[in-house]
């Protein structure tokens, strides 16, 4: 079995215990920001879907 040297060790140690420290800090939340605007975001997908209807029933009427 290989031997590990003394400064191979003593880096994976120092390696070691600075990934151990850093895992157990602790961070404080941010503060909570101001609630969102009231009512419903009409987005991209809202209008394709009133589009894809709106062709639908288009195309329903012209085929009759």
């Amino acid at each position: 079995m290989a031997q590990i040297n003394e400064k191979t060790l003593l880096c994976f140690v120092v390696i070691a215990i600075a990934f151990l420290t850093e895992t157990h800090a602790q961070i404080t939340p941010p503060e909570p920001g101001p609630p969102g605007p009231p009512g419903f975001p009409i987005d991209a997908g809202l209008v394709g879907v009133l589009a894809a209807g709106l062709l639908y029933g288009i195309r329903k009427k012209v085929k009759k």
